[in-house]
């Protein structure tokens, strides 16, 4: 991930919103202000300026540096406000604070307001990338939002600004961090309906994405591998012949396009051959995995405070930090910024 941001004199301004205001995401948005002004310096908050407020108020402690909150008017103003102020755009209607740690309707229709109007703004070309602070995806269901996350309403958004539909702006959730990058062919399903998912079509169209994504990133062809979906990836049509029947041709259609993609190879192996380590870099630059939990784990394992969030396939830069709402900690001022710090980083790298 790159760690040195890009000056704030030749970029647009970047947007981080809020999240679920019962979470945590405006204590660590807070902190990332407060304890890396580099590199929060030309951000700003789509969100509410009363929450920010409380969100500085938790985290204030004897010998720690004031945070000041700003209300700005429009996103460039970002650009010029001091290090350790946190400039807030003010999104929704000011209401009354939500609870911490409770599920309502309220905090997810706030929540969700300052997605689509960030989103908007990017697709417009007003902001350089867009971080997102975490949502809870039963506050959204509360507030009515049709759609379970972050990933789809913002696929929904492109769409409509694109004119085109759902199915003409596939997207595709990607894990990253300093060891290990991993695709998912799907995202927020049950377990049996992502292995309905995983399809020919579906199976090669991840690839794609993932070949032009993280090429752009790298610069290069990336290395590619394919995580079998069943145990030992199938052992021959033992144990399932999705390798052997969708996997397998989808790899050869990808290498005759000319993608470097490898596999279907076991997935419990071929993670440990794509983590990259200090002097070993790995064997694959990307793991397209088959379902969710299977991608996620292996990243998660290595520390959820490194890993970054990135939509691929969209028509914006977006990233958020690798965790959720952790409403049991919310309101204490224990949350830790770091992962919302690498997903500011690696938007600037993104955008770069």
């Amino acid at each position: 991930m790159l760690n040195t941001p890009v000056s704030t004199s030749t970029v647009r301004p970047i947007a981080i919103t809020q999240g679920d205001p019962a979470g945590i995401g405006p204590e660590i948005i807070a902190k990332a202000f407060r304890d890396a002004p580099a590199a929060t310096a030309g951000c700003f908050v789509a969100g509410d300026v009363a929450t920010l407020r409380r969100a500085v108020a938790c985290i204030s402690g004897p010998g720690q540096p004031g945070v000041p909150v700003a209300l700005i008017e429009s996103p460039d103003e970002a650009l010029t406000v001091p290090p350790r102020c946190i400039p807030v755009l003010q999104v929704p209607p000011p209401a009354p604070l939500v609870g911490f740690g409770k599920v309502s309707g309220l905090a997810g229709k706030i929540a969700a307001q300052c997605v689509v109007w960030a989103a908007r703004a990017a697709l417009r070309g007003e902001i350089a990338a867009l971080v997102t602070a975490p949502l809870h995806k039963e506050a959204l269901k509360s507030a009515g939002v049709p759609f379970p996350g972050h990933t789809e309403l913002l696929q929904a958004e492109a769409a409509a600004f694109l004119g085109k539909s759902l199915a003409e702006v596939p997207v595709r959730m990607m894990l990253a961090n300093d060891e290990l990058r991993t695709v998912l062919v799907s995202i927020h399903v049950s377990l049996r309906d992502a292995i309905e998912a995983v399809t020919f079509e579906n199976v090669l169209q991840t690839v794609h994405i993932t070949h032009e994504s993280v090429g752009a990133v790298l610069q290069r062809v990336p290395r590619i591998g394919l995580a079998g979906l069943n145990p030992h990836a199938g052992e021959g049509g033992l144990f399932g012949r999705e390798e052997i029947d969708i996997l397998a041709p989808a790899v050869a259609a990808a290498r005759g396009a000319g993608m470097d993609v490898y596999g279907p190879f076991a997935p419990d192996t071929v993670f440990m051959r794509a983590r990259a380590t200090p002097g070993h870099p790995g064997e694959f630059d990307v793991v397209v995995a088959m379902y969710h939990d299977q991608g996620l784990i292996p990243v998660k394992y290595h520390g959820v405070e490194q890993g970054v969030n990135v939509t691929l396939g969209l028509p914006l830069v977006r990233t958020s930090p690798d965790h959720g709402t952790a409403f049991d900690i919310a309101g204490t001022g224990r949350a830790d910024p770091s992962s919302l710090i690498q997903a500011i980083h690696m938007a600037r790298q993104l955008k770069a």
